[in-house]
């Protein structure tokens, strides 16, 4: 299955409506680092291209988000969706504390633990952008605040 195009327009709709950080981790857009703009619901499952189907993602989330649309949550048993950028509050379902990202729903359980929020190497690079003054940014702290 081929991916859909998506042209410049709403790619700029997309990252600039995130204020260039991924919808998901909040990591900022820095230099060297490749975002993308996902599918929140991937065309597989039947998600359109459309920019209500749209979010910015680092690599790091995207790379782990696949085309999935959720997990299972251990302690239930029960099949939970993925955060959704266009229809969650990020500070509903997450916590930020220093450089880890703590889940407070099961929700959020299971997207940080797909998109492994709080691997030791993502945990060490949002230590050097905190280091940096980098993280969390302006419009990462809106998402926490709200």
């Amino acid at each position: 299955m081929s991916r859909p195009y998506i042209n410049a327009e709403l790619r700029r709709l997309v990252s600039d409506r995130a204020a260039h950080i991924c919808e998901y981790c909040l990591y900022p857009e820095v230099d060297g680092l490749g975002f993308q703009v996902d599918h929140i619901i991937d065309i597989k499952h039947g998600g359109a291209t459309t920019a209500d189907n749209l979010c910015y993602t680092c690599i790091f989330c995207n790379l782990q988000k696949g085309t999935d649309l959720g997990s299972i949550n251990w302690q239930t048993g029960e099949l939970v969706r993925f955060f959704n950028p266009r229809r969650d509050f990020w500070g509903d379902h997450f916590r930020l504390d220093e450089a880890v990202i703590y889940h407070q729903t099961d929700i959020g359980e299971v997207t940080a633990r797909i998109l492994d929020f709080n691997g030791d190497e993502r945990i060490i690079e949002r230590q050097a952008l905190i280091a940096s003054g980098q993280y969390p940014s302006a419009s990462a702290l809106k998402q926490i605040n709200k």
